[in-house]
């Protein structure tokens, strides 16, 4: 049997996107981004600081990462819990030997379990953002409301203490959301999310309580996707990082419009010791082009570049 022609009415069809959450914009027809001091790239470096349960419900589905043998899945679980005791040290050591800065995004449960570890961030200055409450947390669609509500208010109730300034930023647990998540972000006083990876630069996004930016931490440059899930060596994630690196100095220099490079790094991976020299690497990269690379917070990089100067240039 064959579809009626009712199948492809679709009422929400228009030009640019079918929904009212943001605006559709092509990059090559926005405003140029100019960040400080005339430099054509920033830099966001962001370290994710999670706790995955030995038990997990697995409700919603398993974030990556997860544990995967019948429990007690020790092997999983004290690997993850080995970048909080070692591998963030070495992170945090490898940033600072070339006085690099960087955000910290915490599950509220690591803050619980782990006290001298968030005193420790905190001495960094680092900013640190909202990352739910564990990594079996997870927001996703039918997720009860206010269940979901409570999380996200119990999460930065936890790393508030560890704060030297309100949290304005939230990366979600395996960078999933319910279609009510943006909302409750707002609710809650955040000025921006990163889950969303549809984009290279802020944009605005609309909620229930007024507007929240989106800035995008790349998912295919994140050390648990390419060395994880993609089986990649470590020397080629360096490579690809500092291949992306080049490719936008050279982009933003030839087209005059600022980019923005963004690495999420989980010290469970690359805290490791054969890893570790493959960040150094990439670390000193970025480091060494300090000339044309502002580095610096997630919101300072809001702030420089909010998402309403993106409009078109004949908007």
């Amino acid at each position: 049997m064959s579809l009626g022609p009712e199948y492809l009415e679709y009422p929400n069809r228009r030009h640019g996107m079918d929904h009212d959450r943001y605006a559709w914009s092509m990059l090559a027809e926005r405003a140029p981004v100019a960040w400080p001091d005339g430099k054509p790239l920033a830099l966001w470096l962001n370290l994710s600081l999670e706790h995955f349960p030995l038990n997990p419900t697995g409700e919603g589905f398993k974030a990556p990462g997860s544990m995967t043998m019948p429990y007690p899945d020790l092997r999983h679980y004290t690997l993850r819990d080995y970048g909080n005791r070692v591998g963030v040290f070495r992170v945090l050591d490898a940033l600072k030997a070339q006085d690099l800065t960087a955000s910290v995004a915490v599950n509220g449960e690591v803050a619980e379990r782990y006290p001298a570890l968030l005193r420790r961030v905190q001495a960094t200055g680092f900013e640190l953002l909202g990352h739910g409450w564990n990594m079996d947390a997870i927001h996703y669609g039918g997720l009860d409301e206010a269940r979901e509500r409570e999380w996200i208010q119990r999460s930065l109730a936890a790393l508030a203490p560890y704060s030297d300034q309100p949290i304005r930023g939230w990366l979600s647990p395996a960078r999933s959301q319910s279609h009510r998540t943006p909302d409750l972000l707002r609710e809650a006083g955040l000025d921006w999310g990163a889950d969303w990876v549809n984009d290279e630069l802020p944009y605005a996004f609309n909620t229930d309580h007024g507007p929240l930016s989106i800035l995008p931490l790349s998912l295919e440059l994140e050390d648990r996707f390419i060395v994880g899930d993609n089986l990649h060596a470590e020397s080629e994630y360096a490579d690809q990082v500092i291949d992306a690196c080049e490719f936008l100095l050279r982009e933003a220099r030839e087209t005059g419009h600022g980019r923005l490079l963004a690495l999420n790094i989980h010290p469970w991976v690359m805290g490791q010791p054969h890893r570790i020299k493959h960040l150094e690497r990439v670390f000193a990269h970025l480091a060494s082009r300090a000339d044309a690379i502002w580095n610096a917070a997630p919101s300072a990089i809001l702030t420089a570049a909010p998402p309403n100067t993106h409009e078109t240039a004949s908007s």
